[in-house]
């Protein structure tokens, strides 16, 4: 558990773009049963997920030995190494922030209560059910590591918050998949590991609050797994949206592994309903004969004069032509209407109208033009697109037109869908 200063102080501080890996603690005797290589693990004998890549092999590991059983997700893996450092950056944020001491007195606080002995017994199991690297090959014991120190903090500090971490994963339901890597059965067993988090929430009421809502640090740090206890995703939306100033450096982090989930989830919902339905191929026999068809009022088509309009540029202009806001279909004013037919326009072709894809306006805002619409041409679905209306405006308008002697026409391509269209997602 001693990290250099820089990846265990800087780490935790720096920009969302050097920040490492993600990690989490993961016991000797699974380390033992699957047999890991030695570069997954740190030499503070934490599991390294320095990429998804890293979270697939240890998933292929893992699963390698569960014929039958619920397969571990690669994602969820990633997800749970990422609230595991969280807790961790909430840690040390609140050390930097409120008390710089918090540890020392916490293990002064169980000193106090059960004696140093069994402190030192806790930290010793601790390590010896999860070894660093050097513990784990046997080339220190457990004694010799807890004299060490790193940056401001000793081993003995260092190994309490981890201790604190990993009562904090086992409390979590959605850490369920990873039971028995994370068991704590050895140390509810021997130590003070049991009893001891009733008095650490005590301590932790007498200090100062933290956070948003300014609650007692053992209290914030459980709040996502209580609010959303079987849900990785909720947990990781809630920390983004709730604890967002004081996990800045993570954000980013936190959207990918968000994302990461998704995707695993969208594969398996494809293999569950084994993806989408048959593609129907069009045959057309040869001696097939096509005639054509016409709407009985064809005699309109060979004398339309159309006027092709940019539907939401059109609004705009409309807007400031007539002083008042025109969002919607249903708002173009009449007076519009009577002068297109007396231009002698037949009819009005809007572009446009659809529903459009969030992640192009998302797209487009990140690549320099804050006040871009999504692209005409990158849709959500085929749908009048709510703020204009949606299709009650838009029959409102094309009857006021049809008054007018003016047809409405739109176009439609199926293949101008958005990655995060409904097509794309369902089919």
């Amino acid at each position: 558990m001693i990290r250099t200063k820089s990846d265990k102080k800087n780490a935790k501080t720096n920009n969302s773009d050097s920040y490492p890996r993600f990690e989490f603690h993961i016991s000797r005797d699974a380390r033992d049963r699957y047999k890991f290589v030695e570069s997954l693990f740190s030499s503070e004998g934490e599991v390294i997920f320095g990429s998804f890549a890293d979270s697939q092999h240890l998933a292929a590991l893992l699963n390698a030995d569960k014929a039958g059983e619920e397969y571990l997700s690669a994602a969820e893996l990633y997800a749970m190494g990422l609230l595991d450092e969280i807790a961790h950056f909430i840690i040390e944020a609140y050390r930097r922030q409120v008390n710089p001491k918090l540890l020392r007195q916490i293990e002064n606080e169980l000193a106090k209560k059960y004696g140093a002995d069994k402190v030192d017994q806790l930290l010793k199991s601790f390590l010896n059910n999860f070894p660093p690297q050097t513990v784990y090959n046997g080339e220190q014991s457990e004694e010799d590591y807890l004299k060490g120190k790193s940056g401001d903090l000793t081993a003995r500090e260092i190994s309490l918050e981890e201790v604190i971490v990993l009562w904090l994963d086992n409390r979590n339901p959605a850490y369920r998949p990873i039971k028995e890597l994370i068991s704590e059965e050895t140390l509810q067993k021997e130590t003070i590991y049991p009893q001891m988090f009733d008095d650490l929430e005590a301590f932790f009421r007498r200090l100062p609050g933290f956070g948003p809502d300014n609650l007692p640090l053992l209290e914030m740090l459980q709040m996502p797994a209580r609010l959303y206890p079987h849900s990785l995703t909720a947990q990781l939306q809630f920390i983004r949206e709730r604890w967002q100033d004081l996990i800045e450096p993570l954000l980013t982090r936190i959207l990918i592994g968000m994302d990461f989930i998704r995707e695993e989830e969208k594969a398996r919902l494809a293999a569950a309903f084994s993806g989408p339905g048959p593609t129907q191929v069009i045959a057309f026999d040869e001696d097939e004969f096509e005639e054509e068809r016409f709407s009985a009022d064809l005699d309109w088509m060979p004398r339309l004069v159309l006027i092709a309009k940019s539907t939401y540029v059109w609004l705009d202009q409309l807007s400031k032509k007539y002083e008042r806001p025109i969002t919607r279909l249903d708002q173009v004013p009449d007076e519009e209407l009577d002068w297109l037919s007396r231009a002698g326009f037949s009819g009005l072709w809007l572009i446009g109208i659809w529903e459009r894809s969030r992640a192009s306006q998302r797209i487009k805002q990140m690549t320099g033009n804050p006040e871009a619409l999504a692209s005409a041409y990158s849709l959500d679905r085929y749908e009048i697109a709510r703020d204009l209306g949606g299709e009650e405006a838009f029959l409102n308008l094309r009857q006021r037109a049809m008054r007018r002697g003016i047809r409405m026409g739109s176009d439609m391509v199926p293949n101008h869908m958005g990655i995060d269209s409904q097509w794309v997602i369902h089919h």
